[in-house]
């Protein structure tokens, strides 16, 4: 299964935060998950960046 690095970025801040994997044959569609942002200091929404 061939799996790639993604990089998650904070919806709020615009900073990039976390680093990922996923299988894009079976989840073409950008991810997007609720984290904890650092520089915001709270959980926001974290979407994949390119």
């Amino acid at each position: 299964m061939p799996r790639d690095n993604i990089t998650l970025q904070c919806t709020e801040c615009k900073s990039r935060n976390y680093v990922t994997t996923k299988n894009k044959k079976t989840t073409p569609e950008r991810l997007e998950f609720s984290k904890f942002c650092n520089r915001c200091r709270r959980h926001t929404g974290h979407k994949e960046t390119k």
